[in-house]
């Protein structure tokens, strides 16, 4: 089945130019490749002064990781959970900003481990043969209301 920009859109929360990855290269059970253009896109919400600097790359990744458990755990019986950027660590640019690359860019997410409420993620992003970006990602899994014990309606 091929994953375009249509099929990331129907299952992560980001839509219309802030959904910035346009096809899954690859995925396994460990970790998934995607690729995206949004970087040079005029239309692009996240630049800023005719810009788009590179720790703006860090939300093209948290996008991969969302596709990734996307991949994982299929929509069944209508209940998708929602993910959380909690933390980022050891980022490194090594660029100013991204939307002077030349070419696509390959988002990488890999899973370092994690349980049921966590996720823990190296991810990096290059253009051509050039690392851009590096780093780790925590993902907080927002859980049914069912396992938390508390409703959205505490009156």
């Amino acid at each position: 089945m091929l994953r375009d920009h249509a099929w990331i859109a129907r299952h992560i929360p980001h839509q219309g130019a802030m959904c910035l990855l346009d096809q899954v290269l690859g995925w396994n059970q460990s970790g998934v490749r995607c690729r995206s253009r949004a970087h040079r896109s005029m239309e692009n919400p996240l630049r800023a002064h005719d810009r788009l600097g590179a720790v703006c790359g860090i939300e093209f990744a948290a996008q991969a990781m969302a596709v990734h458990g996307a991949l994982l755990t299929p929509d069944l019986h209508g209940e998708r959970r929602a993910g959380y950027l909690i933390s980022v660590r050891n980022v490194a640019l090594h660029v100013a900003r991204l939307d002077d690359i030349d070419g696509d860019l390959v988002v990488e997410a890999s899973r370092l481990g994690g349980d049921g409420t966590t996720v823990l993620y190296r991810f990096s992003l290059s253009g051509g043969n050039r690392v851009l970006l590096t780093g780790r990602a925590a993902i907080l899994i927002n859980l049914p209301e069912s396992t938390t014990g508390f409703s959205e309606d505490s009156s």
